[in-house]
């Protein structure tokens, strides 16, 4: 009988000890109380008269424990005070496994790339016959290739350059061709593009062919206003 009264208060007041590890350290005087009973308990395995010294004495350990090695979580993000690297988290906010919000990935900035210069070619202005006079269609081109200008910024510059194939002589070609580019920028102007934009407007006769001029498709190509867009 006396092996247990011996190791009785051991016992239970190891289990008091090892239950109040896991509450939080707000929860010291329920720990207390808890110890109390318990120390209580261990003074009338001696005497009555050892009640209350042993409630006082396991109670005061108990809740001496508790506030020491106590661990709770206080804001609630499921990780433990003991290993909340973030303590105070926002309720709702998930968290890692150091109570720590992830960090917000940096924000995916797309580099616009500009194209500093770049050439609009017109092969289906066609004019009228050995002239410079626009026809209805080449207009229905040149009002898509305006919308198309309008878009660009005030700052842009453009150069026009006219090309006719070889047929005539290099004099007569220069000229037409001059003429030519002269009438495309004319037109554009008056559907909208300003004229502070255009910077150059000549023409280079038969001298800069991108075909052979021996055969009818080779000319077609040959014959065409370039619009170089420079940003």
């Amino acid at each position: 009988m006396s092996i247990v009264r011996t190791a009785l208060p051991l016992v239970l007041l190891t289990s008091v000890l090892t239950g109040c590890a896991g509450l939080q350290k707000t929860d010291w005087p329920t720990c207390a109380a808890v110890g109390g009973v318990v120390g209580a308990g261990l003074g009338a395995t001696e005497s009555a008269s050892w009640a209350g010294g042993g409630a006082l004495f396991v109670g005061g350990m108990a809740a001496a424990y508790c506030w020491v090695h106590g661990d709770g979580d206080e804001d609630g993000d499921g990780v433990p005070d003991s290993r909340d690297k973030c303590p105070g988290t926002p309720k709702g906010v998930q968290v890692d496994a150091d109570g720590c919000p992830p960090p917000v990935p940096a924000p995916v900035v797309e580099e616009v790339v500009v194209v500093k210069e770049e050439t609009i070619v017109i092969r289906d202005v066609h004019f009228q016959f050995d002239k410079a006079t626009l026809t209805p269609s080449d207009k229905e081109v040149l009002d898509k290739v305006a919308t198309r200008l309008k878009q660009e910024a005030s700052t842009a510059r453009l150069t026009v350059t006219g090309h006719t194939d070889s047929v005539g002589s290099d004099a007569y070609n220069q000229k037409l061709s001059d003429k030519r580019a002269h009438s495309v920028v004319e037109y554009l102007i008056h559907d909208g593009v300003p004229r502070s934009s255009f910077v150059s407007v000549t023409g280079a006769g038969e001298s800069r062919p991108v075909a052979d001029n021996k055969t009818a498709d080779g000319r077609a190509l040959n014959r065409r206003t370039e619009i170089k867009i420079e940003r």
